[in-house]
């Protein structure tokens, strides 16, 4: 915004004011020192002039002595008495005095001068010539000296009057410099004592209120609004105040609303935190959405919401969360309540039906799952960020329930695995057990029907107890390993493992797990603790091994090495017995379900190493439910 300036007015200007004193304390100089270069001009020359006629009387005198002396002695010096009375024509005619007396021919000095000229010419020099005899009465010597007495008395008048004349000059001097340094110290005391009430007094108002304005004080107005240049800028200032007093105060209102809006949009944040914290931490648990409903209902200022899941194998719609109680629809109208969540499926974004009812739909990028009901009061609108806020908290809704569905799906399918993987084990372990058993009855049936035969029974007997005997420790196993669950992290459930076949079999087992950034899923992480426990358990039961070694190693690539070795007996091809030896099947189906490859070699100093390649989960691993961790307890 551009402030409009009042022009110029020249009668009131500060810079007049300037000029005007500039102006009069230069003419005063100029005429001060034009008075004293004249006054000092009159004068020069004067100290000489001075020196010049008082020389005069000293010639004089000496002419008078030469002719005392001379009257006295009796004889008469001519030439001695024409030589001091040319000395002193030619100081009476000196250059300086003619000039002095030409330069002002009219004044005193002037007037003296030509006196004493007079008097030198036509009286003083004819009476000193008529003298030039050898013997002159001793009457006219005394009337000569008396005479040359009087005629230096003109001298000493004509010097005073030099003198006079030289001290007045130099009085007129001293007034015109007196009266010039009176009338400057008048120029400047007026014009500093204009300038003190034109420029000091409204700069020191105009600092005061700068200063005040910087305090942010924007009430603050300059009194000192003249014509003049200060009170131009005055004006100008008192409107820069009003103007500056709008902007501070549309500030204030600004940043008092962006305080406002980062106020809501930290509510919000926090809202959706501590909302996706217990919505993907309990993606099935009720009492997450009805946290998260009375969340929205707080910030929104709703009279109520909630969640409403469509009809899942020709079911009835079903209310999982709310804010409000039992659902008033549902109260009057039984199951169909919640038909409106298949009637908004196909839609997108916010399905409005009634004024005062908002429906959110819940669903991620595959499905739609249900719907957020909200119930606003009369007349009450969602502002843009409440209706953002409740957008993206019904988002991440869809996207629990979709979890949480998933989650459902991958437990069911966890659990079918491991029930595959039990089957297999007994199928490997105790039904040969029992098929062999079987074999050894029907052998027995006849040797006991005939007593002849009696002797074979008891080999048989024996085989049959060493059966069941397998059998029994094998089941003990299996119900070891369907127990086992991931009560603790990985590397700890191996050391346990670990240190309890290192002990049942007297066995020093060295320890190495080093993962570095590779991250195992569940399955990936029971599959890989069933592998070294059955492979600890082997060589356990058949190397005979005093040492071993198990590592877990992870590479920067995200390849997984399991090594599991020994120094025992190492195992045959084929094995010794075929019953002892299930459990190698057994592992390498394990390997085989996590996409990896398993490798069982003799060694060459003697020794069975076990060892399994596979690849890391990639990302982060999801955490189970407690029911799918309880079963796939032995799950790999």
């Amino acid at each position: 915004m551009q402030i409009a300036i009042p022009r110029p007015v020249v009668r009131r200007s500060i810079m007049l004011l300037v000029a005007v004193a500039m102006l009069a304390l230069t003419l005063i100089s100029l005429a001060g020192m034009s008075a004293s270069m004249l006054v000092v001009e009159s004068t020069r020359g004067s100290a000489s002039v001075i020196n010049i006629a008082g020389s005069l009387r000293r010639y004089t005198q000496r002419v008078a002595n030469l002719i005392a002396v001379d009257a006295l002695s009796g004889s008469f010096e001519t030439a001695r008495v024409a030589a001091a009375v040319e000395d002193f024509e030619t100081q009476l005619e000196h250059p300086a005095l003619l000039r002095f007396v030409e330069r002002a021919p009219g004044e005193l000095f002037a007037a003296t001068y030509r006196g004493v000229s007079a008097s030198w010419y036509q009286s003083l020099k004819p009476r000193i010539e008529a003298l030039d005899r050898p013997s002159a009465p001793a009457a006219e010597v005394e009337l000569l000296l008396s005479e040359v007495d009087a005629f230096v008395e003109q001298l000493n008048s004509l010097v005073a009057v030099l003198e006079h004349d030289t001290e007045a000059r130099i009085h007129d001097l001293r007034f015109i410099l007196g009266v010039a340094i009176a009338v400057t110290v008048l120029v400047v005391s007026i014009a500093l004592f204009m300038l003190y009430r034109a420029v000091l007094r409204p700069l020191r108002g105009l600092l005061e209120a700068a200063r005040r304005i910087a305090g942010g004080d924007f009430g603050v107005r300059v009194d000192y609004t003249g014509d003049d240049e200060f009170g131009r800028v005055g004006r100008a200032f008192n409107l820069m105040a009003d103007e500056l007093a709008k902007y501070y105060h549309s500030l204030e209102q600004r940043v008092a609303d962006k305080t406002a809006e980062l106020q809501r949009s930290n509510r919000s944040l926090e809202l959706l935190y501590h909302a996706i914290a217990r919505l993907y931490q309990s993606p099935t648990a009720v009492d997450a959405y009805e946290a998260t409903l009375r969340d929205i209902d707080r910030v929104a200022g709703l009279e109520g919401s909630f969640v409403c899941l469509e009809p899942r194998h020709g079911g009835a719609a079903t209310v999982i969360a709310s804010s409000v109680g039992p659902c008033p629809d549902r109260s009057a109208r039984g199951e169909e309540a919640c038909q409106a969540c298949r009637e908004a499926s196909h839609g997108h974004g916010v399905a409005l039906h009634n004024p005062a009812l908002l429906r959110f739909p819940l669903r991620d990028r595959e499905h739609h799952y249900g719907m957020l009901r909200l119930a606003l009061p009369d007349g009450v609108r969602l502002e843009d960020w409440q209706r953002q806020l409740v957008e993206a908290l019904s988002r991440h809704m869809g996207m629990a329930l979709g979890a949480a569905r998933r989650s459902e799906q991958e437990r069911l399918l966890a659990l079918q695995e491991e029930r595959s993987v039990i089957a297999r084990e007994l199928h490997d372990s105790l039904a040969q057990a029992l098929s062999y058993m079987k074999i050894q009855v029907s052998l027995l049936q006849p040797v006991l029907a005939d007593p002849a035969r009696s002797a074979q029974a008891a080999p048989i007997l024996a085989d049959l107890r060493e059966g069941i005997n397998a059998a029994y420790r094998q089941l003990r196993e299996l119900l070891v390993s369907f127990r086992l669950g991931l009560s603790a992290d990985l590397p700890t459930l191996i050391q346990d493992a670990v240190r309890e076949y290192g002990t049942r079999g007297g066995v020093d087992i060295a320890l190495e797990v080093e993962l570095g950034h590779c991250l195992l899923s569940p399955n990936q992480e029971v599959h890989v603790l069933q592998i070294v426990r059955e492979a600890l358990s082997n060589m356990v039961r058949h190397s005979g091994a005093r040492h071993a070694r198990v590592a877990l190693c992870g590479t920067e690539d995200g390849q997984v090495r399991l090594t599991v070795e020994d120094d025992g007996a190492g195992i045959g091809e084929p094995p010794v017995d075929e019953r002892n030896h299930h459990g190698l099947a057994i592992m390498r189906e394990r390997a085989r379900s996590i996409g990896g490859e398993l490798d069982i070699v003799a060694m060459a100093h003697g020794g069975t190493r076990v060892c399994l390649r596979f690849a890391a989960a990639p990302g982060i691993a999801v955490a189970v439910t407690d029911g799918a961790a309880q079963a796939g307890g032995g799950q790999a």
